[in-house]
């Protein structure tokens, strides 16, 4: 009863969102999210912690995930050939029959190994200055194909120091928080006294614009992997058949305003704000993904149209929602100090995508690292509006770029808060017949 009304900072209300969700977003984006170039997602879940020792990783079952074999990875996704999404890049035999005369003519051009290793730390160099997020290095043979369907995000088990910790990490060193505040941001954290509930968030009304964002960002997307936990919940095993489905005590736990003293509300809100803020960079993004030189490719030529079309309707679906968050009233101060709060920004965001090494659960990994590169790259599209205007037609843009890994991540991460809404409202549905 109280997520309701219009947000802080943007001028839209929750009502009009749940409405848009529910009746545009949600059916087409789950259909996208089970297409074969959405549906396979490459990451690498064995990159050590580079923040402390890591506790061991968890040995409960449901904390596994299952890599894809590659007999089932469509044969377009795994050819190997970077930007595959675009068709320049699409025909292999042309691209083989161009090495091999390359070969043929070529110089001497032997490169030491030192030297090959400075040229990847240069490009890679060169790719991060826009980017959010710590990319995995999609050639290590660490990295490995995930089918996202089979691994769901859902209730696995994962708690106590070491789950407290990464989100301790995050909240308390990445946040923006004032050093007047004493009392620990994480949600995890054991009760904290007298300055517990809603009231404590006045420290939140005096930073800039920018830095609350951030927070809600965080916050927002804490809520929404909670959510999901608490609607895939594992409620019984017979026979050693799993049941999994909404557990409205643990919802309660999370959310409820008596049982949080008020901030659970809250945490609701800004799950609806981080909504709008993906929602919006969709939006932003589209004309990259209009022109007739980007294909999502797998190798199916039927299958990939119709992935398009699908996509491309999604698209127009984000233009035509009427409330959207402005991002021009962000780093609009004098040219300097923008220039060195948005790299400030950048900076603690990416930091953030690096303690997802950190999680010790490979299940809850695997979902956070997407989510916050899905996250990541919202935030590069939001920031990227020059060069994403100047895009050329019909060749690759040098100015700005995005690779198969980014571009599932962004849709599969803005399906997992549409799904957050959406288990949002049968949970309203569900307390009511509780009461």
């Amino acid at each position: 009863a109280q997520v309701i009304g219009v947000l802080d900072d943007c001028l839209c209300d929750i009502e009009s969102i749940d409405n848009f969700n529910t009746y545009k977003i949600f059916p087409k984006i789950k259909k996208l999210q089970e297409r074969d170039y959405f549906r396979y997602y490459k990451v690498n879940l064995k990159r050590p912690c580079p923040f402390w020792a890591e506790d061991g990783h968890c040995s409960i079952k449901d904390c596994h995930v299952e890599p894809c074999p590659e007999s089932k990875i469509p044969v377009g996704i795994k050819a190997g050939i970077s930007n595959k999404y675009l068709k320049v890049a699409n025909n292999t035999k042309e691209f083989e029959d161009c090495e091999q005369a390359s070969k043929l003519g070529a110089i001497n051009s032997t490169l030491s190994n030192q030297s090959k290793e400075a040229f990847i730390d240069w490009a890679r160099y060169d790719d991060s200055q826009d980017h959010f997020c710590e990319l995995d290095d999609e050639r290590s043979p660490a990295a490995q194909y995930v089918d996202l369907l089979l691994n769901p995000e859902r209730y696995t088990g994962y708690k106590g120091p070491s789950a407290w910790r990464v989100w301790n990490s995050i909240y308390e060193e990445n946040c923006f928080k004032p050093r007047s505040v004493y009392r620990p941001l994480n949600p995890l954290a054991p009760s904290r006294g007298e300055d517990d509930g809603e009231s404590f968030y006045t420290w939140l009304e005096g930073l800039c614009l920018e830095k609350r964002v951030f927070y809600k960002l965080i916050s927002g997307l804490h809520a929404s992997i909670n959510l999901h936990l608490c609607a895939n919940y594992l409620l019984e095993e017979t026979w050693g058949k799993p049941s999994w489905g909404p557990n409205i005590k643990e919802f309660k736990r999370r959310f409820d305003p008596v049982e949080t003293k008020g901030e659970g509300p809250r945490r609701l809100k800004n799950l609806y704000f981080l909504y709008l803020i993906e929602l919006r960079a969709l939006s932003k993004v589209a004309p990259y993904f209009e022109r007739s030189v980007v294909d999502l490719y797998t190798g199916n030529v039927d299958d990939d149209a119709d992935t398009k079309t699908l996509l491309l309707n999604i698209f127009q679906d984000t233009k035509s929602f009427p409330m959207h968050f402005d991002e021009k009233s962000m780093f609009s101060g004098d040219k300097k100090g923008a220039k060195s709060l948005k790299e400030e920004f950048r900076l603690h965001f990416k930091n953030i995508s690096r303690i997802m090494d950190c999680v010790g659960c490979d299940k809850c990994r695997l979902w956070g690292k997407l989510q916050t590169q899905g996250l990541g790259t919202a935030l590069k599209i939001l920031f990227s509006e020059k060069e994403i205007q100047k895009l050329p037609e019909n060749s690759p843009s040098k100015g700005f770029q995005l690779t198969r890994q980014e571009i599932v991540a962004l849709l599969n991460a803005f399906g997992r808060l549409s799904t957050s809404i959406r288990e949002l409202q049968n949970f309203k549905v569900l307390l009511q017949h509780s009461r």
